[in-house]
């Protein structure tokens, strides 16, 4: 097993990154070490998200740096200062619509953005062995799947949007260092992240807090998309999984074995939110819309994480209602922190724009 004494997150203050961050200084991952938590802090990034931790360990295990990973000295002052001798990259563009209407800026951030840390590592970690760059990336890379089949670690990739073909890039930097420079790395595949703290542009929070203010519910095309849902902090104790235990060089999908058409996601937190609310199922119902759909939007994604399972003998935790209903009440709990990262571009951007991952 690996243990690591300072863990550069990359992205921490983001969705995804923050429930990592959280579940990494919790008791539950064993992690005695520092995190060095580097994000821009664009439009998805909120330090409101690790208040708590920063003036709880602030200083002493939680160091927080407002960079972005493009900006290579930034980078390197961070490698050099604190002693990095880890790094879980997670700080992407990785809203699908936005990398349709402009795509240069995941080119940017996802490629380019990937390769200043690993060139950084590289030559900050020499021949060391000692060390991991671990890769997060998602199934968006493995394209669209049928009716029937899941995504493996072998799947060919065939990404269909901008953002995918960013992350599918990256990806393959990842593993093109690993091969080519001996770098230490691992990378890991997921499927539709869904909890806490995530940023009311995805799918599951658009639809809990449209419901809140009685607005209308739109559903892209027939609704008949298929997802794979996965707790965010299932996800993130397979990350940690993987960073220990993982095999070097190798790849391991990480999935919710859950999969959700859209429509019947929303019918299900539909009479989830009127629970908890009190609200009128029928009367949220009646909100449903249709809208036209996207363009290249992939019809059903699925994978296969046995290879998790029975090499690192990790599975999920939280059943899809458990979880579901975590996430519907810490929204409705958590108005503060809703109210504070809906202002700005968020909001400017919403008005004219919806998605679905």
């Amino acid at each position: 097993m690996r243990d690591f004494k300072t863990i550069l997150v990359t992205g921490g203050a983001g969705f995804i990154g923050s429930n990592l961050i959280r579940y990494l200084l919790s008791d539950k991952s064993g992690f005695t070490g520092r995190i060095v938590n580097l994000d821009a802090l664009t439009y998805a990034g909120n330090p409101d998200s690790l208040a708590d931790i920063d003036k709880r360990l602030g200083g002493k295990r939680y160091f927080f740096l407002k960079a972005d990973i493009c900006d290579r000295k930034a980078v390197e002052k961070a490698f050099t200062d604190y002693a990095i001798d880890a790094v879980c990259h997670l700080a992407a563009e990785s809203h699908v619509d936005r990398s349709i209407l402009g795509p240069e800026a995941f080119i940017r951030t996802n490629v380019m953005g990937t390769f200043t840390l690993l060139d950084v590592a590289r030559i900050a970690w020499k021949d060391r062995s000692d060390v991991l760059f671990h890769h997060v990336s998602t199934d968006e890379v493995f394209g669209s799947l049928g009716d029937s089949g899941f995504f493996t670690e072998t799947t060919p990739y065939d990404p269909r949007s901008p953002y995918s073909a960013s992350k599918a890039s990256s990806d393959h930097l990842v593993m093109a260092y690993h091969h080519t420079y001996h770098l230490p790395v691992t990378l890991t595949n997921c499927s539709n992240n869904y909890g806490p703290y995530q940023f009311p542009e995805k799918l599951v929070p658009v639809m809990i807090l449209n419901m809140i203010e009685d607005k209308p519910l739109p559903v892209y095309g027939d609704g008949k998309n298929i997802r794979d849902w996965l707790y965010v902090e299932d996800h993130n104790s397979a990350v940690w999984t993987v960073m220990q235990n993982g095999v070097l060089g190798q790849t391991y999908n990480i999935g919710g074995e859950n999969e959700w058409e859209n429509i019947k996601l929303l019918d299900r937190l539909i009479d989830l939110v009127a629970e908890e609310s009190g609200k009128s199922s029928a009367s949220l119902r009646s909100l449903i819309t249709y809208v036209k759909d996207r363009p290249g939007h992939d019809r059903r994604y699925a994978i296969d994480c046995s290879k998790l399972k029975t090499e690192l003998g990790w599975r999920q935790s939280v059943t899809f209602d458990e979880g579901l209903r975590k996430t519907v009440r810490w929204y409705l709990d958590n108005s503060g922190w809703i109210n504070r990262v809906r202002s700005g571009e968020y909001r400017t951007w919403m008005d004219v724009n919806y998605t679905q991952r």
